[in-house]
């Protein structure tokens, strides 16, 4: 127990002294924001990958998805590496660099306002994040409730408080670049800790091919019709574990603290190194999650059950965790913390300057000008708001996010709503489904319509909205397919690929003058060397 006591006080005291250290580079709004836009490859490639993965990896989905689908559940992690981390930075990373800096834009709501020229976009966007990212980050700390209690024997609501100040903390210190700086030590423990425990759990089971031989004489559900389902290459339900792994992978490309991350980044070779080290954190943290998620059928006779015989899914991996000895228990529960904390600060950035810069920045503005105030572009105030007071609006919404999720945690704790997946999944599939394809499209094509993006926030809304009151009230929702919040949030996304090309098509062209000078930025001339670029010239 002391061990255990003295290795958590001494990661939350080095939390705190990186905020308190990087307090300087908050004192503007870009500095708390975006870190002045000088984040480099290894700061943002593991601020974007402890961002992507937090306790509701660990705890809820490795549990959750290693049942249902066995050791085929390492293609979510794969997935995750390649698709929500590779492909993101190759398509995604140098235009939303490019472009959100010649837009002047810090947050995805003001990109849709600006890159389609609708105040209403933007309120509207901001609106969804403010919604949706309040149940994500409230599913953060649940996974946290099990490991002390396990380690610890601590009640929840004190796990959900010590995380909530502490996390505050350094984010108010220090903003952005104390979240990043703190994202590469959490990131740190993280790759040790995945590796230190999944090399614990199969040696507990008597080694790799032990496990193995074990895993594979371990009964699919009726139906299935097939011998070791669980150690087979898809898994016994290859449509559902595809569903998880395209919400899960592609989803990323549509979540506005991800995205994020890109905005920040310092220059080109901050891109190219960032894409590599990115993928392989992910390889290693989500990979290994995953697969060790997989071995959860080997603990059945350890975990909790619902009255119905249903397992709690979240009792999975702190279950394989818990005859582990003490100084790994240690690095686990600093390993979910971590990954929780890095989550969390990044989601309370991301909501405190959406709801400040894109609703209550423009609306001091207007009240402002209908007070007769001067134009807000002369007065050098932008949007009406003072640069000391959007500080002061920022760090109180930063508060303001961290109580409400931590109070929605512990009342969904103490009543058991749901679990931690299901909280996640409605929320990361409304997100992206309403944002990842006229983001995607925004980025690339021209001829993007504010009505094909009005369509895709109501399409991927109402989707997610449809799952959640057939979850609530036992009904199907589409077909039984769709039932599931994950495979909800795969239909959202395909709806609004196709979607925005369609009703772009239809409707009236954007203002050509204004889009091609949004898209200059990518044409402007940039000299490199040969090793990156062909001169072109001829053989």
């Amino acid at each position: 127990m002391l061990l255990k006591a003295v290795l958590l006080v001494a990661f939350f005291a080095l939390m705190v002294i990186v905020g308190f250290l990087c307090r300087r580079s908050a004192s503007d709004v870009s500095g708390f924001v975006l870190g002045g836009r000088k984040a480099g490859s290894w700061l943002t490639a593991f601020a974007y990958g402890t961002s992507y993965f937090s306790a509701v990896i660990f705890v809820g989905y490795a549990g959750q998805f290693g049942w249902k689908y066995g050791l085929a559940s390492t293609w979510v992690g794969l997935g995750n590496a390649f698709i929500g981390s590779l492909l993101a930075w190759v398509i995604l990373g140098r235009r939303t660099r490019l472009i959100t800096q010649q837009l002047d834009s810090s947050t995805m709501p003001e990109f849709f306002g600006k890159r389609f020229g609708s105040g209403a976009l933007k309120t509207a966007a901001s609106v969804i994040v403010f919604i949706f990212l309040v149940p994500y980050t409230a599913s953060l700390y649940n996974g946290l409730s099990r490991l002390f209690a396990m380690a610890f024997d601590i009640d929840y609501t004190w796990c959900v408080l010590l995380m909530a100040v502490l996390t505050g903390a350094y984010v108010l210190l220090g903003g952005y670049m104390a979240t990043a700086v703190n994202d590469f030590i959490q990131g740190i423990i993280m790759i040790f800790g995945i590796i230190l425990v999944v090399g614990a759990v199969l040696r507990d089971n008597g080694g790799f091919m032990n496990a193995i031989v074990t895993l594979s004489k371990v009964e699919g559900e009726s139906g299935v019709g097939m011998n070791g389902p669980f150690v087979s290459f898809f898994g016994p339900q290859p449509m559902y574990l595809l569903g998880v792994v395209l919400l899960t992978s592609l989803g990323t490309w549509g979540l506005p603290q991800m995205v994020g991350k890109f905005y920040a980044i310092k220059n080109e070779s901050a891109i190219a190194k960032g894409t590599v080290i990115s993928t392989a954190f992910a390889f290693l943290v989500a990979g290994g999650c995953y697969f060790l998620g997989g071995f959860g059928r080997l603990y059945s006779d350890s975990i909790e059950y619902t009255a119905s015989g249903t397992p709690v899914f979240d009792s999975i991996i702190p279950s394989m965790l818990s005859t582990l000895p003490d100084i790994v228990i240690g690095v686990v529960v600093i390993l979910v913390m971590s990954a929780s904390m890095s989550t969390l600060s990044s989601l309370v950035i991301t909501s405190s300057s959406t709801l400040t810069l894109d609703i209550i920045a423009p609306l001091a503005g207007t009240i402002r000008s209908g007070r007769g105030a001067k134009h807000p572009a002369r007065t050098g105030a932008s949007s009406g708001m003072a640069e000391k007071t959007k500080l002061v609006w920022l760090r109180l919404l930063v508060v303001f996010f961290i109580v409400i999720s931590a109070a929605i945690a512990i009342v969904q704790a103490k009543s058991s709503v749901t679990f931690i997946a299901q909280l996640m999944g409605i929320s990361w599939g409304a997100l992206a489904g309403a944002f990842l394809a006229p983001f995607l499209y925004g980025l690339y094509w021209k001829r993007t319509t504010a009505a094909s993006v009005w369509v895709s926030f109501g399409s991927g809304i109402l989707i997610m909205v449809g799952c959640m009151w057939a979850m609530f009230t036992g009904h199907v929702f589409i077909s039984p397919y769709f039932t599931s919040p994950i495979n909800a949030g795969f239909l959202a996304m395909l709806s609004g690929l196709v979607i925005v090309p369609v009703v772009s098509a239809l409707t009236k062209a954007p203002d050509k003058p204004l889009v091609e000078d949004m898209f200059s930025c990518y044409d402007r001339l940039v000299v490199t060397h040969a090793s990156v670029a062909l001169s072109g010239e001829d053989e």
